[in-house]
C-alpha cells in the first residue's frame, strides 16, 4: 500500500537514469511552454520559426543570440560557483549593478592611456562585484546571517545607488534623461562586424575556460564539492573549508561584476536603468539547469540567449509580455527539478 511506502535517496542514480529524467523534464517543460505561448496568441507554426530558425539558423539571429548570451554566461557562472559551496547568491543583480557602476565611472571619467581603459574597467568591475558580495559573506561566516536575505537586500541597495547616480551627478547633460553620457570609444568593446557581437566575446570565453579548468581539473573543484556535500566532514578531514567558501563566493561576485561591465561596454555604451534587470532569475535558471557545471553553463546560457532573442520578436509582433517570457523560463526549470526527484529518490515499501 502507498500509505506504508517511503522515499529512499539513491546513493548513485546513474548516468542513464539521470539523463533520462533530465531529458524528460526538459521535454515536458518545453511542451507546456509551447502550449502557454499558443494560448497567449502565438501561432504554433511560428514557434519553430522564432525559437529555432530565427535564432540559430540565420546569421543575424545567431549573432543576436550569442550577444545576448555573453552576460548570461557570466551570471550563470556566478550563481554556479557559489552554489557549489552551498552559498545561495540571490544578489547577482546587485553585484552586476556595482560592476556596471565601476565600469561606467572609468568609461566616462577619461584620463589615462586609451589602451589601458578596457583592462582597467574589467579589473575594477570584478573588484567591485567581489566587494559587494563580501558584505553578506562576512555576515554569514561571522554572525550566521542568511545570505539569501543579505544578498537580496543589497541588490536593492545597489539599484537605488544607480538611481541616485542617474538622476543626479551622472544624468546625461545633453538630454536630461536619467542615463549617463555615452562612453568614449576607448571604453567600448570593439565590434566584430557580425550584428551587435563585440570583442567582449573573447573576455567571456577566457573567463569561462578558466573557471571550467579550475573547477573540473584542479583540487579547487574537489574542495568545492566536498564543502558543498558536507562542510563539517570536509573540515574534519583537514580541507580548507573557510578558504574554499571565501574564494568561490568572492569569485561569484567578481563574475557578476564582469557581467555588468560586459553589458555597458559591449552593447549599451552607457549606464541606464535597465542594464541589470532580469538577470537574477536567469542566473538561477542557468545554474540549476547546468547543474552548476561550467561547461554546461555556457550551453544553457546560449539556449537562454535564444529565448531572449525570440522573446524580443514575440513581444513586438504578437504582443507577448515580458512576464510570459519569464514564465517560460520558470516552467522549464520547475519541470526539470520535478523530474530530478525521480532520479534522486526511489519508492520503497517495508517487507
Amino acid at each position: 500500500m502507498l500509505d506504508a511506502a517511503f522515499l529512499v535517496r539513491r546513493q548513485a542514480p546513474g548516468l542513464v537514469l539521470s539523463g533520462f529524467c533530465y531529458a524528460g523534464g526538459l521535454a515536458f517543460g518545453l511542451a507546456v511552454s509551447a502550449a502557454l505561448l499558443v494560448q497567449a496568441g502565438v501561432p504554433a507554426d511560428a514557434l519553430v520559426d522564432e525559437f529555432l530558425i530565427a535564432t540559430f539558423l540565420t546569421s543575424d539571429g545567431l549573432a543576436q543570440t550569442v550577444t545576448a548570451a555573453l552576460p548570461l554566461v557570466l551570471v550563470g557562472l556566478a550563481s554556479a560557483v557559489a552554489m557549489r559551496v552551498r552559498f545561495w547568491n540571490i544578489g547577482v543583480e546587485g553585484q552586476l549593478w556595482l560592476g556596471a557602476v565601476a565600469a561606467t565611472w572609468l568609461g566616462i571619467a577619461g584620463g589615462g592611456p586609451d589602451g589601458l581603459r578596457l583592462p582597467s574597467m574589467l579589473l575594477l568591475s570584478a573588484a567591485m562585484g567581489a566587494a559587494w558580495i563580501a558584505v553578506p559573506l562576512v555576515l554569514k561566516l561571522r554572525f550566521g546571517v542568511s545570505e539569501v536575505i543579505s544578498t537580496l537586500l543589497l541588490g536593492s541597495v545597489a539599484f537605488l545607488l544607480v538611481q541616485h547616480l542617474l538622476f543626479g551627478a551622472w544624468r546625461d547633460p545633453a538630454t536630461g534623461f536619467p542615463v549617463t553620457a555615452a562612453f568614449a570609444q576607448a571604453a567600448r568593446f570593439g565590434a566584430l562586424g557580425w550584428g551587435q557581437l563585440h570583442a567582449g566575446l573573447y573576455a567571456v570565453l577566457v573567463v569561462a575556460a578558466l573557471v571550467w579548468f579550475a573547477l573540473e581539473h584542479t583540487r579547487i573543484g574537489f574542495y568545492a564539492d566536498a564543502v558543498g556535500l558536507n562542510a563539517r566532514a570536509a573540515r574534519a578531514n583537514g580541507l580548507p573549508v573557510t578558504g574554499t567558501i571565501v574564494g568561490l563566493v568572492l569569485l561569484s561576485g567578481a563574475l557578476s561584476g564582469l557581467a555588468g561591465m560586459t553589458i555597458v561596454a559591449g552593447t549599451e555604451h552607457r549606464l541606464n536603468q535597465s542594464v541589470g534587470s532580469g538577470y537574477l532569475f536567469s542566473a538561477i535558471v542557468i545554474a540549476y539547469l547546468a547543474r552548476a557545471r561550467p561547461l554546461w553553463v555556457v550551453v544553457v546560457a546560449v539556449m537562454l540567449g535564444a529565448v531572449f532573442t525570440a522573446g524580443s520578436v514575440l513581444k513586438v509582433f504578437y504582443g507577448i509580455s515580458e512576464g510570459m517570457i519569464v514564465l517560460v523560463q520558470g516552467t522549464v526549470l520547475i519541470s526539470i527539478l520535478m523530474a530530478q526527484f525521480f532520479s534522486t529518490y526511489s519508492l520503497s515499501r517495508p517487507g
